[in-house]
């Protein structure tokens, strides 16, 4: 076999960093493989674009993080909302790892990929009295109740059933994590959790409630936090939180902190895994209550890749355009979040410089585009490029808009791959549009009576 000449250290070897392209991805005779496998042999397959998911990555990472954070009592619980493919959700299963869900589809996914329900957290802020129903038939783990009014709902759905709800309050301490607006979720304008003066009064209520446990309190505060220091501010307030209410008399017995930790970059090194979980020994370790985290991004993003083909080159007013037939449809982010994933060619970089390329997406809109890319050489229609840190937050928010399918997902492990998401072709789609009968309106009644 020919030698392979890595591109950066592995996952294994520093756990605790996310560089855009893991150890996984080498080069052998110029072709980029993943786990062993051509990803232009992949392409030849199933098409472009596609999603690749290193098995093996993912087992490194889950860990790796397990391993730091045991030591302190803390269980992990991975946010499908990341990644809710089944396969993958299936390999974190069978390690144990359990899963942090925010709506029915989720639970349905994480049950099927063989997590079992005491190991599901149920957050979000909307959840429906059927999901709710759901949730406490199959006896989920957790339910974190994000308001007032969920309290109510789920209070009076479990007393009607009989059953008593194990529930945890989530507290919004009003900490800006410092990362982009769009993923900031503990600050006091947020729609998540319930305002942390509120709680006492409210933890008490929900005591009383016949419908009710009440176990503990959760907390979460953003996405992609690359500061350990935001994570403390919350988890001091929520220890304060906890003496508080426990000098009231009340039980705390349970503490989910959340997720959010940062994968880091290229530039920027990720939190150390180890000083993770001294932080949370320092604010939470003495408090005598069963810990879980609930990180998505840190688990999988490293573990994925988005690979796609170069369609057109395109000179405009000075810009290169290099357009390529993934698009913000497939990869979210870069519009949505103005995330950077990094690229290179799969195969061999041409020699020279090249321009520093915009690469951007066909569908309609001026929010398909990735940004600019200086370091890939000459490209010529036809080029494979691959997207790394695509594990997350990819396939699972990717959607079928300007009616394009929704692309393939692939596994690969110890030289071999499998499809583990079939292109959704448009055939599909068109039978799922076919109208049914007319239904006449019922003219003057209110059919919710």
């Amino acid at each position: 076999m020919p030698a392979a000449t890595s591109l950066l250290p592995t996952a294994a070897t520093v756990p605790s960093q996310a560089p855009a392209f893991s150890g996984w991805l080498d080069r052998r005779n110029g072709t980029l493989c993943a786990d062993g496998v051509a990803l232009s042999q992949i392409a030849v397959e199933v098409g472009t674009p596609f999603y690749c998911y290193s098995a093996s990555v993912l087992r490194q990472r889950y860990t790796a993080l397990a391993a730091a954070v045991s030591p302190v009592g803390v269980s992990v619980c991975f946010a499908v909302k990341a990644n809710s493919n089944l396969n993958v959700l299936a390999e974190f299963a069978r390690l144990g790892c359990g899963m942090d869900i925010v709506s029915g589809g989720e639970m349905e996914r994480a049950l099927a990929a063989g997590t079992p329900a005491e190991r599901i957290i149920f957050s979000g802020v909307g959840k429906t009295r059927d999901e709710i129903r759901r949730a406490l038939e199959v006896g989920l783990h957790q339910i974190n109740i994000e308001s007032v009014a969920e309290l109510e709902t789920v209070a009076e759905i479990a007393h009607a059933m009989g059953l008593r709800a194990p529930v945890a309050l989530r507290v919004n301490p009003d900490v800006d994590a410092g990362t982009h607006a769009k993923i900031t979720t503990a600050r006091k304008d947020s729609k998540f959790g319930i305002a942390i003066g509120e709680i006492p009064a409210l933890y008490a209520r929900a005591s009383a409630m016949p419908g009710l446990e009440v176990l503990g309190l959760a907390v979460h505060i953003g996405s992609q936090i690359q500061s350990l220091a935001p994570f403390q501010r919350a988890w001091s307030a929520l220890a304060d939180l906890v003496r508080e209410l426990r000098d009231a008399g009340l039980t705390v017995a349970r503490l989910d902190l959340g997720g959010g930790l940062g994968i880091g970059s290229e530039t920027e090194p990720a939190p150390d895994l180890e000083a993770y979980a001294r932080t949370i020994a320092e604010t939470v370790g003495d408090l005598g209550c069963a810990l879980n985290i609930e990180p998505g991004r840190w688990l999988a993003a490293p573990a994925g890749v988005l690979v796609t083909e170069v369609t057109y080159l395109k000179e405009s007013s000075g810009a290169d355009f290099a357009v390529i037939d993934a698009a913000m449809n497939d990869l979210m982010r870069p519009a949505l979040y103005d995330a950077h994933h990094a690229a290179v060619p799969i195969h061999a970089p041409r020699p020279g410089s090249g321009p520093a390329w915009r690469l951007v997406g066909p569908v309609c809109e001026s929010s398909d585009d990735f940004g600019s890319y200086p370091n890939l050489g000459p490209l010529e229609p036809g080029d494979l490029l691959v997207f790394g840190s695509a594990g997350a937050y990819g396939a699972t928010m990717s959607s079928t808009y300007n009616s394009r399918p929704l692309v393939p997902e692939v596994m690969v492990d110890d030289g071999r791959f499998r499809l583990i998401r079939k292109r959704a072709e448009m055939d599909l789609f068109l039978e799922l549009e076919k109208p049914s009968d007319w239904v006449a309106a019922a003219n003057g009644v209110n059919v919710a009576e």
